[in-house]
């Protein structure tokens, strides 16, 4: 019986997920567990421990007489999250790289070809997707577990965002991908754990400025 119920609860937890990230549940939507429970024939049980598990991830908020909603994500949101972002994940990127292979390098390559391809007909979701991807290769080898969560932390936060950065600053793209370049570079050569740690939060830090420009924002604040 146990078996069935985290069965039903992860199902849960992924299409309500799934939902958030793809912008059907967009922010400051309130989840009703009857509803939900309803359109994914499950009781309210494994509904209400899937919608914890997504709060705790900081996706969705928990209001008295309001309910669940999921996270509404503004400007200011979106800069601290990847000013803390840039700073997590570049000390992860930099204690994994000891440990990244050669196929590993190869894969994080072809992934930002890929990438560079998306640049002729510009797709800003699958560009988002792929981005995802190329930095997962790296950050997913750091050994410190307690900074690998803040990593996905951040990054399950920035999928609350119904639309892509790139699609605000599609310009900033091209230059995404010759930072990976660099990125890719600097890691298969060997290079000192500072210099790809700064790398890795400088180009972090780039697209979050360029976003905050074209919002007439106050640009971030580099540490470099």
């Amino acid at each position: 019986m146990s078996t069935i119920a985290v069965s039903k609860s992860e199902r849960a937890y992924a299409a309500i997920k799934q939902s958030i990230t793809e912008g059907t549940y967009g922010p400051g939507y309130r989840l009703v567990l009857g509803q939900i429970a309803k359109e994914l024939d499950v009781s309210v049980v494994p509904v209400r421990e899937a919608i914890r598990r997504l709060e705790a991830e900081g996706l969705v908020t928990f209001t008295t007489n309001v309910g669940a909603q999921v996270v509404a994500v503004d400007a200011r949101e979106y800069q601290f999250t990847m000013e803390t972002l840039s700073l997590v994940e570049g000390m992860a990127t930099a204690m994994a790289a000891p440990h990244v292979s050669a196929d590993d390098l190869a894969l994080a390559r072809k992934i930002n070809e890929e990438m560079r391809a998306c640049l002729n007909n510009f797709d800003p979701t699958r560009f988002t997707e792929l981005n995802h991807e190329f930095h997962a290769v790296f950050f997913e080898h750091c050994s410190n577990l307690h900074i690998l969560d803040l990593v996905h932390r951040g990054w399950n936060r920035l999928a609350t965002i119904r639309e892509s950065s790139f699609g605000y600053i599609p310009g900033r793209a091209q230059e995404s991908v010759e930072e990976h370049d660099n990125l890719v570079n600097l890691i298969g050569s060997g290079a000192d754990a500072l210099t790809i740690e700064m790398a890795a939060r400088a180009h972090r830090l780039a697209t979050l400025n360029a976003y905050l420009d074209s919002k007439n924002t106050s640009p971030s604040t580099r540490s470099s």
